[in-house]
């Protein structure tokens, strides 16, 4: 269930609000050397200011290649290059804009949720199961299922504040 919550943590990062962030270009894949690699791994993110990112490839050549990743991304934005420094902008969101990345927000956390229900459902299960080879008893087992039920309903509740709190994120002009 942890490994859940920290799944929706990095999907969180993906998804732009107005200020920039390196968690953004992280996802992007360049080709180095024949071989798909990180961006991470082949330039240096960092920030210029709150709403711009610069990237600085390791390797002059690497400088086309970057661009080219960034401008090809799903994240519609427009890199300026200079020199040997990518400058990437982020453009401010539409109200419009908003209202969608909060749906995706909404359909990321739901998945999670989805998830979490999914491992209490296989926990329950493996506790049916020892009551049923008689390694445990009836007794043992209510107490797992309560359990099991409690720590479902912590996560899903931390779901929900995470999304919550990506929501008004994005909202926030």
């Amino acid at each position: 269930m942890k490994r859940s919550i920290e799944t929706l943590k990095d999907s969180f990062m993906k998804i732009r609000t107005g200020r920039a962030h390196t968690g953004l270009l992280e996802h992007i894949t360049v080709d180095y050397y024949g071989s798909p690699t990180p961006i991470s791994q082949v330039a240096q993110l960092g920030l210029a200011d709150a709403r711009t990112i610069t990237v600085q490839p390791w390797e002059k050549k690497m400088v086309a290649v970057v661009e080219k990743a960034i401008r090809n991304s799903d994240l519609g934005l427009n890199p300026a290059t200079s020199g040997d420094v990518i400058r990437v902008p982020m453009p401010p969101l539409t109200e419009e804009r908003r209202r969608d990345l909060t749906k995706v927000v909404r359909g990321e956390a739901e998945d999670c949720k989805v998830a979490v229900r999914n491992l209490r459902r296989d926990a329950n299960t493996k506790v049916a199961a020892l009551l049923k080879e008689k390694e445990i008893t009836e007794d043992d087992e209510r107490r797992s299922n309560t359990e099991i039920q409690k720590l479902t309903d912590k996560y899903i509740g931390e779901i929900d504040k995470l999304s919550a709190e990506k929501e008004k994120e994005i909202m926030t002009v």
